[in-house]
């Protein structure tokens, strides 16, 4: 059988892109029939996703496109998996393609300089960079680069409040970023450099990226890489880790913490059994009901969230 191609891509666009709409048409027309499953998000900045397919459409819808935005390249990083992550093809329009929630910023035009894997590591050993993961606090807490800064977000959109708290002293210093694609950190990073940081540096494709450059090598990664489909982690090899995913709160968590009594597969987990209201622990329970009707009848639940590897 054929390895399912896993790609992660997104583009910045230099000029806004100002029909969405026919955009999406015409991907949505290109996509129908194929083998593709996976998340396209369009927006006047650009184009942001994952998708996953056999090779031949996933190469035909990467030239789409390229068509369709008019760009001569697009960054994307490539994995494989035995089986679709995803359930469906969804290509939605959104007003971020990341949501930092600060504005337009010009990503394009004032991104920070991108560096290779082998630059990275050099900037790792400089002890007068600042390294600052721009990931979620769940994803971090499965695998990073040492020494990292955790911003301990729970969503992108406060990131720019943990730059204004904690990262203002650094402005005249080396600021080096790393996400999992390069995306957050790309437009992180341009955003910082708005508000005026010197020295911008960011890890050139991400963890992803670096990990593929970087298989088989000594290199300085930490733990596996939080994804977002139903892989939940690869590792080191961009092979599937060994994570699943608390469908309640998200935090991938491990077989040893299923076997906990605080673990309700869909309901809590020992990361968030405490903080979930027994309002809310309803409601997970009805929906968790719903999904095991539907996995009995060989149906993907509507509800069911993409990047929670289900448990059998």
């Amino acid at each position: 059988m054929s390895k399912v191609v896993v790609v992660a891509l997104y583009h910045f666009l230099q000029e806004p892109m100002d029909d969405l709409l026919v955009c999406q048409r015409e991907l949505l027309d290109h996509v129908e029939n194929s083998s593709l499953k996976g998340t396209l998000l369009l927006a006047p900045e650009g184009i942001n996703g994952t998708i996953a397919g056999l090779e031949k459409d996933v190469d035909l819808v990467l030239k789409k496109i390229r068509s369709v935005l008019g760009i001569a390249t697009l960054s994307y990083k490539v994995s494989y998996a035995d089986e679709n992550p995803f359930y469906r093809m969804k290509i939605k329009k959104k007003r971020e393609i990341v949501t930092l929630g600060v504005g337009k910023i010009d990503v394009a035009k004032h991104t920070g300089k991108k560096v290779s894997a082998d630059e990275w590591d050099a900037l790792m050993g400089d002890p007068e960079t600042i390294v600052v993961d721009t990931r979620n606090d769940y994803e971090i807490g499965i695998g990073t680069f040492p020494g990292a800064i955790n911003p301990k977000t729970e969503t992108f959109r406060e990131f720019p409040e943990f730059v204004d708290k904690h990262l203002k002293a650094y402005k005249s210093k080396k600021v080096a970023m790393f996400c999992t694609g390069g995306i957050r950190c790309e437009k992180a990073s341009a955003y910082m450099k708005e508000q005026g940081f010197d020295q911008m540096y960011q890890l050139d494709g991400g963890i992803l990226k670096y990990m593929e450059d970087k298989r088989g090598q000594n290199h300085l990664w930490q733990g596996d890489c939080f994804v977002f489909d139903n892989r939940v982690s690869v590792n080191d090899m961009l092979s599937e880790g060994d994570f699943i995913q608390c469908f309640a709160c998200r935090m991938p968590i491990t077989e040893e913490d299923t076997r906990s009594t605080d673990y309700v597969e869909g309901i809590s987990c020992p990361h968030c059994v405490s903080k979930s209201s027994d309002e809310r622990k309803d409601r997970f329970r009805q929906r968790q009901k719903q999904i095991l009707l539907a996995r009995q009848r060989g149906e993907a639940h509507i509800g069911v969230d993409q990047r929670r590897k289900i448990v059998e």
